[in-house]
């Protein structure tokens, strides 16, 4: 699976787990160079605190544009430190 916006591959992998209709990719397969960590914070009754990243590519940002869960509740232990995306960001194999 690939996340992909603004024509750039932003993330890649084979083994994303899919939650709740959204794909959540292993952090070492998101290219680091076009994520920074946003201040935003929700909260899911069941997974957790979610933390979000803005995307930048080619000097547009999209802000809050990726979210994961550093600390997740138990039933959400497979996704912990996956990242998903959303807000335009194409999602496909």
């Amino acid at each position: 699976m690939k996340a992909i916006w603004n024509n750039q591959v932003i993330a890649e992998s084979d083994e994303t787990i899919v939650v709740e209709r959204n794909h959540y990719f292993p952090a070492e397969s998101v290219n680091k160079e076009f994520i920074k960590e946003s201040g935003t914070r929700t909260t899911c009754p069941w997974k957790g605190e979610a933390r979000y990243y803005t995307l930048t590519v080619d000097g547009q940002e999209n802000k809050d544009a990726a979210w994961y869960y550093p600390q997740t509740k138990p039933l959400a232990n497979n996704i912990r430190n996956y990242i998903a995306f959303w807000k335009g960001v194409e999602i496909s194999e």
